[in-house]
């Protein structure tokens, strides 16, 4: 088989794009953004695009609304594939260049094209974003994204979506566009793959469509394979070079980074790409930064904004004193529009529920990559964000700065920014709030389970902590409480029982690093809001209680004990276990479980009378209350579980010896069939906790991997400022008529090398008898230069002896009748003068056309026999017909 030209170590053949042609399936699409200025890069990129490339285009401008747009007749001059505009469910063909119709939003379903009515009104929309986030959640790894000449920043939102989902990015060199705004901004925003000239861009996209890409979602790797050895050898490389560990990362999100990368380079196998990446400082560096690419926005997921503003907010308002300064982090902020989002909907809440409040909030916003963090602290965004902001925000919040937006003075000085590591450095803590959305469903589940519990710490008791739509606390629901709803939103716990130390792991190997933070140690009685526990369980047990207690959490977990205990619980051999079934001796733990359980669900009480409690020579009669707490509101949610003893406080069984044979055999018998049941149900009961850990972690996965194909279709409203819109139209319109232009300046050379090829003197006035256009061969009659157009004829200086040249001229113009006369020069030439009306395309008389022919040879063989015949036709009157 005959292989196409392709970089060594490609597999691509022909075959590869005969197939995709017979199957009339594009090998990917690629969607092409362009504004002002684009009608000539279009057509630079076109012509460099081969036949039978097996990919599909789609072209998408800002048009008039109101006009028809003629690009399908413009782009068809440039290549030979068929271009055809946009109809409604019209399927994507390979080799084929689609125009989007106009006053209408382009999206794309399944490889099939749909036109949709503008959600926003004329002047307020973003295209090319719109369609360009269709493309990425439609065709994901096999969507391309071409920018081209344009102003403003259209284009920028679909480019991080293209990348978010594998694609690649391919833009015009700013200094060859005619309008730098849109490319510049795309490659500001570091979303560009490539950057070159628009005539050359159709060669690079074949190139890197020629290199065979992996599989989008990979088989689960391990390190002992050679691609998970060869993740292994990336991520020493990258930690090596940035200093930053990305082995807790999700193996699929590295090897779909790393995919994209090898396909830009053409590289056949990943181990061709670690030897590139250790060779080569840049690209180690292009790497690190495309798995920290940022997916964010203003206001993302309006919902959970919403809850924040009326519910949230307002909770941890009312929880602090007037005045109070309340405390805020955000971890992985990218470019800072979360913190700056929190920040605009805490001054919103403040001046909706307490106007004369004096409250104020200090955000901690962080991220690993600083160069996002340097753009967070400028503040300065693209008008795009108009999409997102509400126009009573920006102008209350922004100001107009560079074609773009600025956060003002108040916004900015309530966030600082900072670079910080959330696996290595410090948390910041006493915090009120903490916003962590979409960083989670990134990493591997140990380190989630770490980061949790630090979330805990750095939480006041009562802090909030927000996460993304796909993310749940998972295995740490006994440190904070989920509220109603889908947002994701939870608040801590009063108290945890974890005494464990959160430590992260720190190498790829999976070995712990210990002491890189501080111990999650369990809420303190001493604690804010924690303080009034021990006087609270003491005061209730006075009043209704005397015997022992104990109080747990909704899992069993101990939070405080009250009394002597140690005659029903008694702590587990091996790593301590502070949870009541654990501790509960034999006898009440299986009847306990199972009340306790039916407590929870019903939030109610349940009495246990009579149970034999402790070993056959040393049992006890217990009665055990099991309470659902509801009141007072601190231990709301908790469990009571009061002991007391029975009257005759200790049963003692019989010895055997003081029994017959057969009662003793029978007592044996039935002592140790209630001693295997027990054994049983224990076992039943761990092998049941073992199953819930195992579905738990399973759902966590499985909710991670939701979000990451979620991510990929988030909705992101987009709008347009109505004069930089429509001024794009304009250029759009200006660029059509630039076209038709050129077309009639070509005519009109074409007309006029004609007549000068002629060699006739022709000479053109309009109605008043100005001269409109000459060709070179009259100036040797009338002396004319270019400078004269627009001067009367009779002002003019004429070599002829005809002084009525004018009149006749508009006589012709009045009856519509030609003139023709034979008048001499002043030189001895003789000419006939041919007068016609000029008439337009929509027969419109517009003026006159006069043509001069020398007939000077023929007129001197004509007269030579008779010497009087010259003089005869030397005057004009003499020659007229």
């Amino acid at each position: 088989m005959r292989k196409t030209s392709t970089t060594p170590g490609t597999p691509a053949t022909l075959s590869d794009t005969q197939a995709a042609l017979s199957s009339g399936t594009p090998r990917a699409i690629v969607g092409i953004g362009a504004s002002a200025g684009g009608l000539e890069a279009l057509e630079l990129f076109l012509s460099g695009v081969p036949a039978g490339s097996g990919l599909a285009y789609v072209v998408v401008q800002h048009l008039d609304p109101v006009h028809k747009s003629i690009m399908v007749e413009l782009l068809q001059r440039s290549t030979a594939m068929p271009v055809v505009e946009v109809t409604d469910r019209l399927r994507v063909e390979p080799d084929h260049l689609y125009i989007i119709a106009p006053d209408r939003d382009l999206s794309i379903l399944h490889g099939v094209l749909h036109l949709l009515e503008p959600a926003a009104p004329r002047g307020l929309r973003l295209p090319i974003d719109f369609f360009l986030r269709s493309l990425a959640a439609d065709q994901q790894a096999n969507s391309i994204a071409v920018i081209l000449s344009g102003m403003g920043a259209d284009g920028s939102l679909g480019l991080r979506a293209i990348k978010e989902n594998a694609g690649a990015v391919f833009v015009q060199d700013p200094d060859s566009a005619k309008f730098d705004g849109m490319p510049r901004s795309a490659i500001d925003g570091g979303l560009a793959d490539v950057v070159a000239p628009a005539e050359e861009l159709a060669s690079r996209i074949l190139d890197y469509r020629r290199h065979a890409p992996l599989q989008v979602a990979p088989p689960e790797l391990s390190f002992s394979d050679p691609d998970g050895s060869a993740l292994e050898k990336i991520v020493l490389t990258l930690r090596a070079q940035s200093g930053h560990d990305f082995s807790f990362y999700k193996k699929s999100t590295i090897y779909r980074r790393i995919e994209r990368r090898m396909s830009l380079h053409q590289l056949a196998s990943i181990a061709d790409y670690v030897r590139y990446v250790r060779y080569n400082a840049h690209e180690a560096q292009l790497l690190f930064k495309e798995l920290l690419i940022g997916v964010t926005s203003f206001f993302r997921d309006p919902a959970v904004w919403e809850q924040i503003e009326s519910e949230a907010i307002p909770a941890l308002l009312a929880a602090h004193p007037q005045g109070a300064t309340l405390r805020a982090w955000t971890p992985a902020c990218s470019t800072g529009e979360e913190a700056y989002s929190l920040a605009m909907a805490f001054r919103d809440t403040i001046e909706r529920i307490k106007p004369e409040a004096r409250f104020t909030l200090q955000i901690f916003a962080t991220d690993l990559d600083s160069d996002a963090i340097d753009r967070a602290r400028a503040g300065e965004f693209p008008d795009s964000i108009a999409a997102d902001v509400s126009q009573a925000r920006l102008r209350r919040y922004f100001v107009e700065r560079d074609g773009g937006y600025r956060v003002c003075k108040e916004i900015r000085e309530m966030v600082t920014f900072a670079p910080q590591n959330l696996v290595m450095d410090p948390p910041f803590t006493k915090l009120d709030l903490l916003t962590c959305r979409n960083l989670l469903i990134y990493l591997e589940a140990d380190l989630q389970k770490k980061l949790l519990p630090l979330f805990h710490y750095s939480l006041r008791p009562g802090g909030i902590l927000v996460l993304g739509s796909a993310e749940t606390v998972g295995a740490a629901s006994d440190l904070f409480t989920a509220w109603p709803g889908k947002t994701r939103i939870y608040q801590r716990r009063e108290s945890s029982p974890r005494t464990e130390p959160v430590d992260f792991p720190a190498t790829i190997y999976g070995r712990a690093r210990k002491g890189l933070a501080e111990p999650a140690a369990p809420a303190s009685l001493a604690q804010p809001g924690g303080s009034s526990v021990q006087t609270l369980i003491d005061s209730l047990l006075q009043q209704r209680f005397s015997p022992a207690a104990v109080l747990t959490t909704d899992k069993g977990d101990l939070i405080y004990i009250s009394g002597k205990t140690g005659k029903y619980l008694e702590p587990a051999a091996g790593k301590a276990n502070l949870n009541v079934f654990a501790m509960a001796r034999e006898g009440l733990a299986g009847a306990l479980n199972e009340v306790f359980a039916r407590v929870v669900r019903e939030q109610g009480s349940q009495v246990l009378r009579g149970l034999r409690v402790g070993s056959n020579d040393g049992a006890l009669l217990v009665n055990v209350e099991v309470h659902s707490l509801q009141e007072p509101a601190p231990l709301r949610g908790m469990v009571l579980i009061v002991f007391s003893d029975q009257p005759a406080a200790r049963a003692k069984t019989p010895r055997k010896g003081q029994l017959a044979g057969a009662e003793a055999e029978r007592m044996d018998a039935m002592t140790q069939e209630i001693a295997q049941s027990r054994e049983e149900l224990q076992r039943a009961r761990e092998e049941m906790q073992t199953s819930q850990e195992e579905l738990k972690s399973t759902n966590e996965e499985l909710q991670s991997t939701n979000e990451e194909l979620q991510s990929t279709n988030e909705e992101l409203t987009t709008s347009k400022e109505e004069m930089q819109s429509m001024n794009e139209e304009l250029q759009t319109v200006n660029h059509e008529l630039s076209a038709t232009v050129d077309e009639l300046s070509q005519a009109s050379d074409d007309m006029k090398n004609l007549l000068n090829s002629t060699d006739i003197a022709t000479l053109f006035l309009d109605d008043d008898m100005r001269i409109r256009r000459f060709t070179n061969r009259i100036t040797g009659i009338i002396k004319l230069i270019p400078s004269d157009a627009g001067r009367p004829v009779t002002d003019l200086v004429s070599t002829l002896d005809y002084p009525s040249l004018a009149e006749d001229a508009r006589e012709v113009l009045r009856s519509l009748v030609f003139r023709e006369v034979q008048v001499s020069a002043l030189d001895g030439r003789w000419f006939t003068v041919r007068i016609m009306p000029y008439r337009t395309q929509d027969n419109r008389i517009d003026g006159v056309v006069i043509t001069f022919i020398d007939i000077s040879v023929s007129k001197k063989r004509w007269n030579a026999p008779c010497g009087s015949a010259t003089s005869a036709f030397a005057s004009p009157s003499n020659t007229r017909r």
